[in-house]
C-alpha cells in the first residue's frame, strides 16, 4: 500500500516546451527552428549539489529545474523557455511518484544565445 500523495501545485510561472526541426515552407531549403508543442504550468524546484555535479560529471551543467504535469511526449530531445523569455536544453525528465496529480521534473542547461 502507498503512502499519501501529495498534493502538487504549480504557482511559478509558464514554460513552453518546443520541439527542434525543421521550419521551412515545403520545397524550401531546410531551415532548423523552434516549433510549440506544449504550454505548463511549474512549479520551482531546488538544484540540488548533488544533482549539479552528476550533470558536470556527464558534460552539462543543471541551471534551473522545474516541476510540471506529466507529458510523456517530453524529452531531452526538446527545448524549454521560461516565461522571463530565457531558454534550456532539457538535460533530463524525471516523474516524482510522491505527488498528485502526475508531475515531471524538468532538469535544464541555459542555452547559449547562439543556440538554436
Amino acid at each position: 500500500m502507498q503512502g499519501k500523495k501529495a498534493i502538487q501545485a504549480y504557482p511559478d510561472g509558464v514554460v513552453r516546451i518546443y520541439a527542434v526541426g525543421n521550419v521551412a515552407q515545403p520545397g524550401k531549403m531546410p531551415v532548423e527552428g523552434l516549433t510549440l508543442t506544449e504550454t505548463l504550468p511549474f512549479a520551482q524546484k531546488t538544484v540540488g549539489a548533488m544533482r549539479f555535479a552528476q550533470g558536470v560529471l556527464v558534460g552539462y551543467r543543471i541551471d534551473n529545474r522545474l516541476r510540471t504535469p506529466r507529458r510523456d511526449s517530453v524529452t531531452t530531445m526538446h527545448v524549454a523557455r521560461t516565461h522571463d523569455g530565457t531558454r534550456y536544453h532539457i538535460r533530463q525528465v524525471q516523474y516524482p511518484e510522491d505527488v498528485t496529480p502526475p508531475s515531471m521534473d524538468l532538469a535544464l542547461e541555459r542555452m547559449a544565445a547562439d543556440d538554436a
